[in-house]
C-alpha cells in the first residue's frame, strides 16, 4: 500500500506515538458493528467533509482495498454536494479519480 514519505517519516521518528495510534484505530474500528467496507467508506465521506486531499487519497486506497466498488465510492463523494458545496465536492472528485485511475 502505498504510504506518503512523511507518514513514514513521523512514524520512524516517533515510533512509540505511531503505534499508541494505530491502537487507537484498531480499538475504534473494533467498538461498533459496521463492517470494515462501511467503515472505509464512512471514513471517506467524513475525509472529504474535511477538505483533506491525503485522507481522500488514503481513504479512498482503503475502500478499495476493503472491497468498495467505484460506483460506491463515487455516490459517496456525490453525497457530499449539499453537504460541502459544489466547489468541495468537485475537489474531492478529482483527489478520488487520482486514485481510481491508478487502481
Amino acid at each position: 500500500m502505498y504510504l506518503p514519505k512523511i507518514y513514514e517519516k513521523f512514524q520512524s521518528k516517533f515510533p512509540e506515538v505511531f503505534k499508541d495510534y494505530q491502537q487507537l484505530g484498531k480499538t475504534c474500528r473494533e467498538s461498533g458493528p459496521l463492517e470494515k467496507k462501511y467503515q472505509d467508506l464512512a471514513n471517506l465521506g467524513i475525509a472529504i467533509g474535511a477538505n483533506s486531499r491525503g485522507a481522500v487519497m488514503s481513504q479512498t486506497r482503503k475502500a478499495l482495498e476493503s472491497g468498495a466498488s467505484q460506483e460506491e465510492i463515487a455516490h459517496i463523494v456525490l453525497l457530499s454536494l449539499t453537504t460541502i458545496g459544489f466547489p468541495n465536492m468537485i475537489a474531492a472528485m478529482g483527489w478520488v479519480d487520482e486514485v481510481l485511475e491508478g487502481a
